[in-house]
């Protein structure tokens, strides 16, 4: 009867070793989603970064990094008449940085359903 209660009592070590180990790793897996909010780093960074591209006068990358190449192409080409009054050019400009950080906070929102 010996040998079965230091096998019990080893099997019960080895339970409690295993749930320690684990515990660890899941509270720093929550951590991580509570930080990235579930959509990992590139979500959460993805909207920041496209506002800074679209920051770039001209180019209005930050539609072409959400992939809306036809808005980008369109507001390209608006921009010429603007530009002969820049008051309206500046404020296409301001509205391309938000729509392109908008349209990233919606992309990921859409990709983490």
């Amino acid at each position: 009867m010996a040998p079965e209660d230091s096998q019990s009592e080893m099997v019960v070590e080895d339970e409690a070793k295993t749930v320690s180990d684990t515990r660890p790793v899941r509270l720093f897996r929550e951590i991580w989603k509570e930080f990235t909010f579930g959509v990992g780093a590139w979500g959460t960074l993805r909207p920041l970064f496209t506002a800074l591209l679209a920051a770039v006068p001209f180019l209005f990358l930050g539609q072409h990094v959400n992939r809306r190449h036809q808005k980008a192409i369109d507001w390209s080409l608006l921009q010429i008449p603007l530009a002969l009054t820049i008051v309206l050019w500046f404020g296409l400009w301001l509205y391309s940085i938000f729509d392109a950080w908008r349209e990233a906070t919606q992309l990921i929102s859409q990709s983490s359903d």
